[in-house]
């Protein structure tokens, strides 16, 4: 790790109340990790009984839809933003459902079970190779084990379940 603001390497120390944050020697500050922000999408269908799962270019895996937020962007605006530029479908009505570190990436995600308008998706072939609906689950067979979409895809389940 290097300062973002002089380039000089970085070493732990300890501070009161923070524990252990990496602190640049040239500067006398201490500094605290960036990492982008983008949050994620379990999406549903009206009837609640489908999730609609994306393929990435230059990857065979079904995942959750996902991007980034933008500057100056709430994640609520990303959310259907992000889901219309990849589908072309709105988004009806969306809940928070919670977020995780993605340590692969250093992205903070935060997660959102949103239900879709009718219709065919039509993918972002910038971006994406497919979308498909799943049974619940299918999805849960599909998506890969132990991951961050694993997790919210879980707890989204739960959720409709509740609905």
């Amino acid at each position: 790790m290097y300062c973002t603001e002089c380039g000089e390497k970085l070493t732990l120390m300890f501070k009161q109340d923070e524990g252990l944050v990496p602190y640049c020697k040239a500067c006398g500050e201490y500094r605290f990790p960036r990492f982008a922000t983008a949050v994620s999408m379990v999406v549903t269908n009206r009837n609640k009984d489908k999730i609609l799962l994306a393929k990435h270019k230059n990857n065979d895996d079904y995942i959750l839809f996902a991007g980034y937020i933008k500057k100056g962007e709430t994640a609520e605006k990303a959310v259907t933003r992000e889901f219309k530029e990849e589908t072309r479908l709105d988004t009806v009505k969306f809940k928070y459902m919670g977020s995780r570190y993605h340590e692969p990436k250093n992205i903070l995600m935060l997660n959102f079970l949103i239900v879709a308008e009718n219709g065919e998706p039509v993918p972002d072939l910038n971006e994406l190779t497919e979308v498909k609906w799943f049974s619940f689950e299918q999805a849960l067979e599909t998506i890969r084990k132990d991951s961050t979409a694993e997790t919210f895809l879980k707890n989204a389940l739960i959720e409709i379940k509740k609905l």
